[in-house]
């Protein structure tokens, strides 16, 4: 036996022992410990060639390989270890956790586990002790079977040299005769073994077998044949213990009528010890098997007629069979019975392995139970044997897993490519027109004197400064479709006036590309309760995107009607050109953020690639849908709005009673505060232009000390102010009972609902948004002055 020896020095029994190679100093104290806890000795040994030296008996229980740092040479070391010791398990051990090689080629050289860096003593000696009470069953269980064996052969040679007990029974006289070896196995005299009772036999045998072995001796007796067999045990007066016999006997009738049973006895305790101890062993190896939490099955491989595996049928599983695979009571029955739809590929991988006797690890997907599996298979038996036994593991939702995050990374690449795009093509179009604005300015500057020139400059700036509001305005919009911060303002309109609103949008890029409108509206019109302003704003990207995307002098048709499908009315508006086309490979992305549509042929037209996007949002807001088809490129597009209809459950319209829109006011006496000195100028100069008189203040502070001295009536006042802010002049100007009459108008970038509501709770009585246009300007004015009668 080999031993280890403890802190004190003092011997101790070992199991076995297990080779640990490995030229790394630092796995050592893990492995250690581990073996030194399951009771097994450890001989490392810092390589293939050293452990080469030690294949003679008694041989190892476990092999553990330490990672070499290079994955091609370790998996040459596992090779040589599992050619060298076929039978015996191999788990490597210390493989870097991030890692850029695979580990299944480690499992085809042979380990049978991988274990990564820093080594868990509590899994190595999970995975250790699996394999070592593995290792050690078979080895039990090849120690019974041969000593099963040999007590066999010893059991014939003994039969053979008369080694056994005879002896005979007469019934009549009750007088038992036999010869020595019987009387000594009993334990009676051997002076009276040819003359004694039966009763002193019977008093040998154990209470516990004693009535059953007089009720064989009594049908014996009774039955006509007169065969008697039993086994049971004896005392052994000698050790104190007891001993197993076989009895065998047949009833014999002489011609005088006496009645005798002649029969042999054997000791045969060698023998039920062995299998006791063979049952104990297969108790043991059943308990392993069933304890294990992968699944296991043994399978024996099934031919068709021309020799190639086509099923295999299941011999044994253990418990966790059935929860790795859903199948029930598969024991007897053949894969293509449980699962008809199994691929061949299956059949095949096994066959393989029952051929070449090499086990196989894998990850593969069983199409029939919608699972995938990491598979290790080998062969039971010598060559020629088709039994194989298969562990594995459901791996279904890590796959998922995997395969999810695989999508995201690809998905968040995407985005990533998306958006640098769309920062370059936003920057593009910013400069659009900014550099027109730019050259007017200084066109401006250098023509004076010519008024004709300076107006057609100014319709320009207008034009490119509507442009660039409209960029802003998509931006916004989107951003606050994303946040869930758009608010519809939905009121009854007539689809008609919507679709016409859109086309007047729509016309001047028409008209500049020469394009024939076709505007199809129904006879009776259609009446929705609906956002007026995002329908047009709907309708209007719509026509804009036919008229970029068509070539000059190309048709377009603006379709009204109405449909029922599923007892709904709807309102249908399809939007059509004979442009460019949608390429099929672009069908499905079309209205994702920043997707534009290419063309061979032409060049880019421009744009955020945001437009589709926002229109799908604001029609699905509106509980519609939108969808685009195009028979391909140069074939055209054809985009279809659909709309509820007004229902029952929809708000009855109302008659609004219009007032009369107040005329423009007198001289008013305003301030206008702007920590940006050319924005407050510049709007204190249009004001001064309308007739008013606008003093600037650059800051908060200043702000309030103008406030208080010259009781202007309106104040313009930027919100987000350096020091002092918009939100904070305006709390501190409603608390001065004296400022009572001032009213303030918030003048900033943000302009959605939520920015409003916030600006109406500090004490804003208007709030435009940058860069307000002067109609805009001229109404908030006209509002805040017809309710009093300001006076300078």
């Amino acid at each position: 036996m080999q031993v280890v020896h403890d802190a004190g020095n003092k011997p101790r029994p070992t199991r076995g022992r297990v080779l640990f190679v490995c030229d790394r100093p630092d796995v050592d104290p893990a492995v250690a410990s581990v073996a030194a806890e399951l009771g097994y000795e450890v001989l490392r040994v810092p390589s293939a060639d050293e452990a080469l030296r030690h294949t003679a008996p008694p041989g190892f229980a476990l092999i553990l390989a330490g990672y070499t740092g290079d994955v091609h040479a370790f998996a040459g070391l596992l090779r040589r270890l599992r050619a060298a010791f076929p039978p015996t398990p191999l788990v490597a051990i210390g493989l870097p956790p991030r890692r850029d090689f695979a580990v299944e080629p480690l499992y085809e050289a042979g380990a049978l586990s991988v274990l990564d860096e820093p080594i868990s003593p509590p899994i190595l000696k999970s995975k250790a002790r699996f394999y070592l009470d593995a290792y050690d069953t078979a080895a039990e269980r090849t120690r019974a079977q041969e000593a099963l064996e040999e007590t066999r052969a010893r059991l014939e040679a003994t039969i053979a040299a008369a080694g056994i007990g005879v002896w005979t029974w007469d019934i009549d006289a009750d007088r038992v005769v036999a010869d020595r070896r019987m009387a000594v196995m009993f334990g009676v005299d051997p002076e009276l073994a040819e003359n004694a009772p039966l009763s002193a036999y019977l008093a040998a045998i154990h209470p516990d077998d004693l009535a059953p072995t007089e009720a064989r001796l009594q049908e014996a007796v009774n039955d006509g044949a007169g065969a008697y067999a039993a086994t049971y045990r004896v005392r052994d007066t000698g050790a104190g213990s007891w001993r197993w016999l076989l009895a065998r006997g047949q009833l014999e009738r002489n011609s005088q009528g006496v009645t005798r049973l002649r029969g042999v006895v054997i000791d045969v305790t060698v023998q039920k010890q062995a299998e006791e101890r063979l049952q104990a062993s297969e108790e043991r190896y059943r308990t392993l098997f069933d304890s294990v939490d992968d699944g296991i099955g043994v399978i024996e491989l099934l031919y068709d007629a021309g020799g190639k595996p086509c099923d295999y049928r299941y011999l044994e599983v253990n418990r966790a069979f059935s929860t790795h695979t859903g199948l029930a009571d598969p024991v007897g029955k053949t894969a293509r019975a449980l699962m008809p739809g199994h691929e061949g590929r299956w059949y095949e991988l096994y066959g393989r392995v029952a051929a070449t006797g090499e086990p196989v690890r894998f990850i593969e997907e069983a199409v029939d139970l919608h699972r995938w599996y990491e598979v290790y298979a080998a062969r039971v038996g010598p060559a020629g044997s088709r039994k194989i036994v298969v562990l594995f593991t459901d791996i279904t939702e890590r796959r998922r897993t995997e395969l999810e995050l695989r999508r995201l990374a690809d998905d968040l690449a995407e985005q990533d490519s998306r958006k640098t795009a769309f920062l370059a093509t936003l920057a593009h179009e910013l400069r659009n027109p900014l550099a027109p604005i730019r050259s007017g300015l200084q066109l401006m500057r250098r023509t004076r004197g010519d008024p004709q020139a300076l107006a057609r400059v100014q319709d320009i700036m207008d034009r490119q400064l509507d442009h660039l509001v409209h960029l802003v305005d998509d931006l916004l919009d989107v951003a606050r479709i994303t946040r869930g911060q758009i608010e519809l303002k939905p009121e009854w309109i007539d689809l008609d006036d919507v679709v016409r609103a859109a086309v007047d949008t729509s016309m001047p890029l028409i008209e500049s590309a020469r394009h024939r409108l076709d505007l199809r509206l129904p006879a009776t019109p259609l009446q929705l309760y609906a956002d007026p302003v995002r329908l047009t704003q709907v309708v209007s990207n719509l026509l804009n995107n036919a008229a970029k995307y068509t070539p000059r002098g190309g048709a377009i048709v603006v379709a009204v009607e109405r449909e029922f499908e599923h007892d709904r009315e709807q309102a249908v508006i399809v939007v059509s050109d004979n442009g460019i086309g949608i390429p099929a490979e672009s069908m499905g992305s079309i209205f994702q953020m920043f997707t534009q549509v290419s063309h061979p042929s032409l060049r880019s037209h421009g744009g955020l690639g945001i437009g589709l996007s926002l229109v799908r949002s604001l029609v699905e807001l509106h509980g519609g849908t939108i969808t685009a088809a195009s028979r391909g490129i140069d074939a055209g597009s054809v985009f279809t709005v659909r709309l509820p209809l007004a229902g029952k459950d929809s708000p009855m319209p109302v008659q609004d009673n219009l007032e009369t829109a107040p005329g423009a006011p007198a001289a008013l006496q305003l301030l206008v505060v702007d920590d940006n000195r050319d924005a407050a100028e510049t709007l204190a100069a249009l004001l001064g232009i309308m007739g008013h008189t606008a003093p600037v203040a650059a800051d908060g502070h200043q702000a309030l000390r103008m406030i208080a001295s010259l009781r202007p009536q309106i104040v313009f006042l930027d919100i987000g102010m350096p020091g002092m802010s918009g939100y904070e002049v305006a709390e501190k100007v409603r608390a001065d009972p004296q400022c009572a009459g001032v009213r303030l108008v918030a003048l900033t970038g943000w302009g959605g609902e939520a920015d409003r509501a916030r600006s109406s709770a500090a004490g804003f009585d208007a709030h435009l948004t940058k860069p307000a246009t002067v109609t805009a300007i001229e109404d908030v004015l006209a509002r805040l002055a017809a309710p009093r009668q300001l006076t300078s």
